[in-house]
């Protein structure tokens, strides 16, 4: 699924965006944090006389309109536009707030950051106009891989939902190429300041690392690889969303930092206020209507490097301070989202041997290649939240253990349906049937017709070690309109088949199954 997100990140992210759902619930926060510390606020004010008690005081540069202030949730209207002076002030509080991100993460200034004011429409036309050709095939690519998953409907545009994303979410961003933090002419200068302590963080990732040449360390497109990859390759398809997520972490961490500074708190002594900033962007604010009605999986792509980068981030601090959960991550980064969705597999140093693939050109011989990518945590977690909630998927997501999968069209039939195959790994045969149960109980919810094909063969197990969960062993097969589907389970690899061929999926069967028993 990396295709999607690269694309999607080459496209909005082509530029480090800032957007108003994160500006907004960066908002409920600083009103949480603020009711929380209301009873200590007090207490501090009495001890304002008194110096020798130990009174702690914050850091944040003070801003006109900030200290103290519970900010708009709601972007503003489309006609707003902030003043002359209003903008000079903006382009005078960019140094202070830098100084202010340099001391928080320890990435040093070493260069002024230019500035610039610039209107919605001038930035919708910028992100429209950077999308390259090859972005726009990845991405048309990665739509179909998408609805043959289900993960997005079949009649679903997805170009035409990013464009209007970006016009409802962008509300400021660092341009990387011009080193550049663009301030938006549209966006009240109160709700400007909290995301300049994001962007500028973007500035000083820049100044330390090269924010382009970091990102383009993930940037291969597997489907287009004339060779077939090999496991290394797939376990390295994830590096682009790894490193998104570690950048936009560190500047959401900021941006939080910077929102909680007034009232004596940071992100570290506030899981309560994390916790909810992660819950409550998921979900989206009452007036982000595009991203709230959008499928759960762009949902959960578009919020990932922001939600899990901040907890990632968060961990981090807690374990070894500022210096390793900025300098030394971006010295070091994450290369997959299981990394990212459970920093403690990073920290541990955790190595999971790539799976072994099978030899795509000889099995797919009578198709043409679509695409390839892997399946990383991530990926099945989005995967089972749509078919089995969310309790399921966070119970079931750290199982994984390894993914990838190969789309491909019969070499004679173009306009036939998508051929798919899907090898997935687990931590143990009961996490491999359980997720098996899941995603066969997709197939109804995927296509307009269902019917299981009696197999002697197949073993049907309803419960596991709690005596609560469903399961499917052993080898299934169904009829859809599209062609048949096999699912397939032994020992801790599941293995699935939709619109191949009989010769092509038993080819594929021992392939892969051979290979999971000798790892």
């Amino acid at each position: 699924m990396d295709g999607f997100r690269v694309a999607t990140q080459r496209t909005a992210l082509n530029l480090c965006a800032c957007v108003f759902l994160l500006t907004a619930l960066g908002d409920v926060l600083l009103a949480a944090a603020q009711n929380h510390a209301e009873r200590p606020a007090t207490q501090q004010q009495d001890q304002s006389q008194k110096p020798d008690q130990g009174q702690k005081q914050s850091d944040k540069p003070a801003l006109s309109g900030a200290e103290g202030s519970v900010r708009p949730t709601q972007p503003p209207k489309e006609d707003f536009k902030i003043t002359p002076r209003e903008a000079e002030e903006l382009f005078h509080s960019v140094d202070e707030i830098l100084a202010f991100d340099s001391k928080h993460t320890g990435l040093p200034i070493k260069k002024e950051v230019k500035r610039k004011l610039t209107s919605r429409d001038e930035v919708v036309s910028y992100l429209t106009k950077h999308m390259k050709d090859e972005d726009v095939k990845r991405l048309q690519r990665s739509e179909l891989v998408l609805k043959k998953f289900g993960l997005l409907p079949r009649d679903f545009d997805l170009e035409k939902l990013l464009v209007s994303l970006l016009r409802e979410q962008v509300a400021g961003y660092y341009d990387p190429k011009t080193k550049t933090v663009n301030l938006l002419d549209w966006v009240p200068m109160e709700q400007q300041e909290p995301v300049m302590a994001h962007e500028l963080t973007h500035a000083l990732q820049d100044q330390t690392i090269n924010l382009n040449r970091f990102m383009k360390k993930g940037d291969k497109d597997l489907g287009e690889m004339k060779k077939d990859p090999t496991p290394a390759d797939i376990e390295n398809d994830e590096i682009d969303n790894a490193r998104e997520a570690v950048v936009e972490g560190q500047a959401e961490a900021m941006m939080l930092e910077y929102e909680l500074a007034p009232v004596g708190r940071s992100i570290v002594d506030s899981p309560d206020l994390v916790e909810t900033m992660e819950s409550q962007m998921a979900n989206g604010t009452d007036d982000s209507t595009v991203f709230r009605d959008a499928p759960i999986f762009l949902r959960e792509s578009l919020t990932f490097p922001y939600s899990y980068g901040l907890n990632f981030v968060v961990k981090l601090m807690e374990k070894g301070g500022k210096q390793k959960a900025f300098a030394a991550v971006l010295a070091r980064p994450p290369h997959t989202t299981r990394q990212i969705m459970q920093p403690e597999t990073y920290l541990s140093d955790e190595r999971i041997e790539p799976m072994r693939v099978p030899d795509f050109k000889h099995d797919f011989k009578d198709y043409v290649k679509f695409d390839i990518g892997a399946m990383g945590e991530f990926d099945v977690a989005v995967l089972i939240e749509q078919y089995a909630g969310k309790k399921a998927a966070e119970r079931l997501y750290p199982e994984w253990r390894g993914g990838y999968y190969y789309a491909a069209r019969p070499k004679n039939n173009s306009g036939s349906p998508l051929g798919l195959m899907y090898a997935s790994r687990w931590s143990s045969s009961e996490k491999a049937s359980e997720f098996a149960q899941i995603y066969a109980h997709s197939l109804e919810q995927r296509y307009k017709k269902v019917e299981q094909v009696a197999d002697p063969a197949a073993q049907s197990s309803p419960k596991v070690d709690d005596g609560n969960r469903d399961t499917l062993k052993g080898r299934h097969a169904w009829t859809t309109e599209d062609g048949a589907v096999v699912i397939e389970e032994q020992g801790n690899t599941v293995l699935v088949s939709e619109s191949l061929d009989a010769a092509t999926t038993q080819t594929l069967e021992k392939e892969v199954f051979a290979a999971a028993k000798s790892e």
